[in-house]
């Protein structure tokens, strides 16, 4: 009897290894040894960074590291349990009642991060036989929890409603059993790798027009955009027209943990049904503790000069470089070749500054870029000196 040809596993995840540094999309993990801010230790190197997601500065806060460590003198450090066993600390019920408060909702839920939660509210809300509309750059975590959820699966030009629409129509028109499926537009406000804004008027407009479902994204909103930093849907005040606002604690407000807010119904089925929350560990105390300080900063008179801050900075740094404006705190630097991404990222980072070079699976091959992520934190002189060595590479 013929043998199966033997597998060797090894040998395979060399190949595929292999493959990847052919590609020139070979990534390592690099040991950051300080603090996030404007400056940052990446494998020994002092460099200037632009690289975090901490738009507002406060990763670093000295309000914030105050309220985790009195918070671990009170409670410990972990969580110790699912939050529907004993893992649902005071903390983090305080914290979700003030970003309730914060998105102007009834309630809200915490999740250990903004991956998990979108996979906890796509999951539990849409089933085999719903649809769902997603826009052709939403962030991985929407692409995975469709995938997941088992829906079918549609998607959208890059904020083209038109198209939107003509995907909405088709699946609106589709029944089963007699009734008609649910249907779900997933965008976020702020695109991750784009820096652009979401045509989201109009899409609330669609949204109604054809009974969808809005899971809207508003990670690199939160903080940012809006009235004391609540998000684009607040800025262009059609916040309450959006069924399911989802956002994150570890961008501008400097901690970790993703989180849901809606209506009460909502919370309580995600609550009951996402096994992305019911089955892990709760976010730990001081960690809530953290990002509750945050928040009350973003919407203090200081989170004001933040946000202030952070537009001037940004818009100095386009000016500098010959760009539009961007409307949040992302710019990117389209390159287009993976291997030119990487080379002109390392050309940077021998002038002092970190700025990464954002390739295939982040965005499509072909539209590798670096991306500079602007801080409140930075100075005016780190700015134009980043502007300096952009031109200097000739981007």
């Amino acid at each position: 009897m013929n043998r199966p040809p033997e597998f060797h596993f090894n040998d395979f995840l060399q190949a595929e290894l292999d493959r990847i540094r052919a590609s020139g999309l070979w990534r390592r993990l690099r040991i950051v040894d300080s603090p996030q801010g404007p400056t940052i230790n990446l494998d020994g190197h002092e460099l200037i960074n632009f690289s975090s997601n901490d738009y507002l500065g406060l990763c670093n806060h000295p309000k914030i590291k105050e309220a985790a460590v009195k918070t671990i003198e009170k409670f410990g450090f972990g969580a110790g349990a699912s939050r529907l066993i004993s893992g649902h600390s005071r903390v983090i019920d305080q914290l979700e009642s003030n970003l309730a408060a914060f998105k102007q909702t009834e309630a809200a839920l915490v999740f250990p991060s903004g991956y998990s939660a979108m996979l906890g509210i796509v999951c539990s809300v849409f089933s085999p036989g719903d649809v769902l509309i997603l826009d052709r750059l939403a962030h991985a975590c929407m692409i995975d929890a469709a995938r997941l959820s088992g829906a079918t699966i549609r998607v959208f030009a890059h904020n083209d409603v038109d198209d939107l629409e003509e995907k909405l129509r088709w699946a609106t028109s589709r029944t089963r059993g007699g009734t008609r499926h649910k249907v779900g537009i997933l965008t976020e406000s702020v695109f991750s790798m784009d820096g652009d804004l979401a045509p989201l008027k109009e899409i609330v407009e669609l949204k109604e027009k054809y009974g969808a479902i809005l899971v809207l994204d508003e990670a690199h909103a939160t903080g940012v955009l809006g009235p004391d930093g609540r998000g684009l849907a607040h800025q262009l005040r059609i916040a309450s027209r959006v069924e399911i606002q989802m956002g994150t604690l570890s961008k501008a407000f400097g901690a970790l943990g993703g989180f849901v807010c809606g209506t009460r119904p909502l919370i309580e089925f995600l609550v009951n049904r996402a096994r992305s929350f019911i089955f892990t560990t709760g976010l730990p105390p001081a960690i809530a503790a953290a990002a509750l300080a945050a928040l009350e900063i973003a919407q203090s008179e200081e989170g004001n000069k933040l946000r202030a801050t952070l537009r001037t900075n940004v818009s100095t740094l386009c000016e500098m470089v010959n760009r539009p404006i961007m409307p949040a705190a992302i710019v990117p630097i389209i390159v287009g070749n993976e291997e030119r991404a990487t080379l002109l990222s390392n050309h940077l980072l021998q002038r002092g500054f970190y700025v990464p070079a954002i390739r295939f699976p982040a965005v499509k091959h072909g539209s590798a870029r670096l991306r500079v992520s602007i801080s409140a934190a930075h100075t005016p002189d780190q700015i134009c000196r980043l502007a300096l060595a952009l031109k200097e590479i000739n981007l």
